[in-house]
Order: structure tokens, then sequence, then C-alpha cells
């Protein structure tokens, strides 16, 4: 009888223990998902303030604007790999994604930057925000994933959602929407090649160093040839957009350590409604109804995919 009264209280106490232990992994999980949320919705608030910065330096040349946005980025992420023991240094065998990395990055962010001066900036920020549908698309060729059957209706219904902000019209005034839609697209396949690289164990400062130093060295000669001189007020706007963007790339970066994008992705969609207050407080931009409907298609259709994804855990 002893035995078996000191077997039981044993096996209550190990239940406890094992319920203890259980809670606690799921309040790590709770709070990291959190963290994770909180991190990306900063990320996109840190972006929108990039467009919005960009928008708000003026008439300047697109080249110039990439030029300072991306060296001052390019000064801030330097800090954290002079204080880690490793340096710089890219493997041999990460060179050519790295390199893939930076053209689609740079050719992107030229794009985007040319519709962002042309276009209000929640139309901007919202073809920007095509870049995971198209790395759907690109993971087919760079990480050789097939896509669900989901995912290519997700795609399509997303394209169908940015032709309401595009609104092809055949003249020249489409130019700038067509270029942002690039902008999505050069981000998305950049994005792929990033994951790629993640797969590798590549730092995530070396991958964001390289594409400041790869995007501003591309930037430099049109300035050389084509400076504008900017106003005090000009140089602080292009100043905090690098600083912005530099807190959008860190908020992101972190955002995906504490929790997997599938579980948080969808918040990264905030960028679009931060970046149209901006818009309508600061410049008093109103957009279009049918833009409206292209941001409902486009989000509704990442929070379609996004509640699938989650749900196959």
């Amino acid at each position: 009888m002893l035995e078996k009264g000191i077997s039981e209280s044993a096996l209550k106490i190990s239940d406890k223990l094992e319920c203890d232990i259980m809670d606690n992994g799921q309040k790590k999980k709770m709070n990291s998902h959190v963290k994770g949320i909180l991190c990306i919705i900063a990320a996109a608030f840190g972006f929108s303030l990039m467009t919005f910065f960009v928008r708000l330096s003026g008439d300047l040349p697109t080249m110039q604007k990439v030029f300072f946005r991306n060296a001052i980025a390019a000064v801030i992420v330097l800090i954290p790999i002079l204080r880690s023991k490793e340096k710089f240094y890219v493997p041999k065998g990460n060179r050519v994604d790295i390199l893939m990395r930076c053209l689609f990055g740079t050719s992107g962010v030229v794009a985007n930057f040319y519709a962002i001066d042309r276009l209000p900036i929640s139309d901007a920020n919202m073809l920007n925000k095509l870049s995971p549908f198209f790395a759907i698309l690109a993971s087919i060729i760079v990480v050789k994933e097939i896509p669900s059957k989901l995912d290519i209706l997700a795609t399509l219904i997303a394209f169908i959602g940015a032709l309401f902000i595009i609104r092809p019209s055949g003249g020249l005034e489409a130019v700038p929407a067509l270029l942002g839609l690039y902008g999505g697209f050069g981000a998305g396949v950049a994005y792929t090649f990033v994951r790629k690289l993640g797969k590798k164990g590549e730092r995530t400062n070396i991958i964001v160093f390289c594409f400041s130093v790869f995007s501003s060295l591309i930037a430099l000669p049109f300035i050389i040839i084509d400076y504008h001189h900017m106003e005090p007020g000009q140089l602080i706007c292009l100043i905090l957009a690098g600083c912005s963007a530099a807190i959008g790339q860190f908020g992101i970066t972190s955002a995906y350590k504490f929790a997997p994008a599938k579980e948080i992705s969808v918040f990264d969609y905030t960028q679009v409604i931060f970046a149209a207050m901006l818009g309508f407080f600061f410049f008093a931009e109103i957009p279009e109804t049918l833009s409206f409907i292209g941001y409902a298609i486009i989000i509704g259709v990442a929070v379609v995919r996004w509640n699938h994804l989650r749900k196959q855990d």
C-alpha cells in the first residue's frame, strides 16, 4: 500500500511538472509570437516613414535619393559587423546569390522610388507589397519549391487586385504604376535569394550591407553626372529616409527570428495603412475608389493565405 501511495504521488508530481513545462512552453511561444508581431509592425512603420521622407525630400533625381537612402543604411549596418568577431566575409558559395540579391533588390528600389514620387504613396506601397506573391513564383526557380494550388490562385487574384491600382490605359500615365509593380517584383525575387542565403547560414547584416553598398555604388555615377543641389531640409529628409529604412530592415529581420513568416507576415500590410495616413495628413492624398478595391483584394487574399498556412500546423 505504501509503495502504491508513493507511486501515485510521484505520478501526480510528474504530471504537474509536465503541465507546468507545457504551460511555460506555450507562454514562451506566445511571447515570441507577440514580439514577432510588434517587430513586423515596427518594420512596416519604418518602411512607410522611408517612403514618406523620400517623397518629402522633393524634386530630386531618383538615383540621388537611392544613393543617400542606401549609403546611410550601409553605415548603420556596418557598426554591428565591425563589432562582431567574424567581421566581413562572404563564402564563395554565397557570392553569386549575394550578387543576384543585390541586382534585383537595387532595380526594385529604383523602380519603387520612381513610383513613390509620382503615385499616391499608399499606391506605391501596395504595389511594392506584391513582393510575397512574386516571391512565390521566384521560389520555383531559385529554391526549387513548387507552390501549392492555393499559392498559385492567391498570386493570380493578387495581380487582379494590382490592375485596379495600376488602371492600365495604354498611355504614359501608367508608367509609374508599372514601375511600381516592377518594384514589387524586384523585391520579391531579392527576398527569395535572401531566403536561399539564410538556408546557407549567411548573416543578415552581411546581406543587408552588401545590398546597401552595391546600390549606393550603382547610383553614384548618376549623381556625379547629374547632381542636384540639396537644401538642408532635403538632406535631412534623405538621412531620415535612410534611418527609417534601417529601422524597417532590422525590424523585419528580428520579426522573423521571433516567429515564422506564415504566422506574422500578414501584419506587414499595415505599412499600407501607415502610408495612407501619412499621405492623407501631409500630402492631402486620397486614393481613388479603384485603388481601395485593389487594396481590399490584395490584403484579403494575403489574409486568406496566411490563415490557411497558420492552420496547417
